[in-house]
């Protein structure tokens, strides 16, 4: 028999996550060394000193069971945020805390929003507890916020999902705007604000939406420790809200969905703000490194407010296979619809030079 039908027709229509290939399997595929990798919008500084010291000194008690309720991690930032405890949920990286308000409030046939071009979690985790997803046009590879309230309102939904900046377009809606969109929606609507890159936003850009919370008991805040704070491997995300709202998350929560090492190392990078700052400087220096090579390249690129950059050009995949060939990896993002863009994140300078060279070079083939 074909085992597949026995789970739901909503799982079975699931597109799983494709994430990006490690350095080390491409260099075997493709008999290659040397190739630099910026496609997942990782930090290239690595991860904190302090971060890496303290994840080292967990290992001696790997033999324990993790701090189930992160008491530390949690206390540090109830403390940076000034919010309650109880009002603290971590996760194995944010993608968990995506998918937790998808299990804890949605049910079978429930109406979820979200924006086309918007990270690919929002619509899986939709789908994986088989509420229907309404993707609303964008504004300019955008969030069109009107039009995603006036969506989930005419359409009774539950929960609207919001991407600030949004992967992969790197799009930002100001503070302003948001809290306006929220003093609109009606409180029934649940939001939930995916600020993945929020430590990359300029000084001018940056709100402040914790503050929110005490006005808008419908808001839930997830933040992650993968990008600016450089853990991406030992996933570890966190997520702000009501302490009722939280509660329901923590009902649907694997007991120890985070590890000591991740808790140890996230619990030392928080407090390392001079590495942040680091990461933060880097990034707007290799964004103009890049984009200013776009346009001598007479590339088209979104704006971006995150780690990365989507860019224009005719034959995405075909350029997207020769630049793996002189040793670059990006990403394609035809799964957002955007099948002529692909996806470039910061790296270090010579990483950045190293992929303005390969295109130069696959440009200069082309013509």
């Amino acid at each position: 028999m074909n085992y597949s039908e026995l789970a739901p027709a909503y799982i079975r229509a699931i597109a799983p996550y494709q994430a990006g290939k490690p350095i080390s399997e491409l260099e075997r595929e493709m008999g290659i060394t040397g190739i630099v990798k910026l496609a997942s919008n990782e930090n290239p500084l690595g991860a904190s000193p302090k971060a890496i010291a303290a994840a080292r000194a967990a290992l001696d008690e790997i033999g324990l069971y993790p701090d189930g309720n992160g008491f530390e991690l949690k206390d540090a930032l109830a403390k940076r945020y000034g919010v309650a405890h109880a009002q603290v949920v971590l996760g194995n990286g944010s993608n968990d805390l995506l998918e937790l308000s998808a299990r804890a409030f949605l049910t079978v046939g429930d109406r979820v929003v979200y924006s086309d071009h918007s990270f690919a979690v929002y619509s899986l985790a939709t789908q994986a507890v088989g509420a229907v997803g309404i993707s609303v046009a964008a504004k300019d590879f955008g969030h069109d916020l009107d039009a995603m309230r006036k969506t989930a309102v005419a359409q009774n939904a539950k929960m609207i999902f919001i991407a600030n900046p949004n992967n992969p377009t790197g799009t930002f809606v100001s503070g302003a705007a948001l809290h306006e969109f929220l003093r609109a929606l009606p409180a029934t609507i649940l939001v939930v604000l995916d600020e993945a890159y929020n430590e990359y936003l300029p000084e001018a850009c940056r709100y402040d939406s914790v503050s929110w919370l005490k006005e808008f008991p419908n808001l839930i805040i997830s933040r992650t420790f993968s990008k600016a704070y450089g853990l991406a491997s030992l996933r570890v995300g966190y997520a702000l809200g009501d302490a009722q709202v939280m509660d329901m998350l923590n009902r649907v929560r694997q007991p120890f969905n985070v590890n000591s090492m991740a808790q140890a190392a996230a619990l030392a990078a928080i407090q390392d703000t001079d590495f942040v700052q680091q990461t933060f400087a880097l990034n707007q220096r290799g964004m103009k490194q890049i984009t200013d090579g776009l346009v001598k390249l007479g590339l088209e690129y979104i704006p971006s407010f995150g780690n990365f950059v989507s860019f224009r050009i005719k034959d995405a995949m075909r350029v997207y296979r020769l630049l793996l060939g002189l040793g670059v990896i990006v990403r394609p993002i035809a799964n957002y619809a955007m099948p002529d863009y692909l996806r470039v994140s910061i790296g270090l300078e010579s990483e950045n030079e190293k992929f303005l060279s390969a295109l130069q070079q696959i440009l200069g083939e082309k013509q």
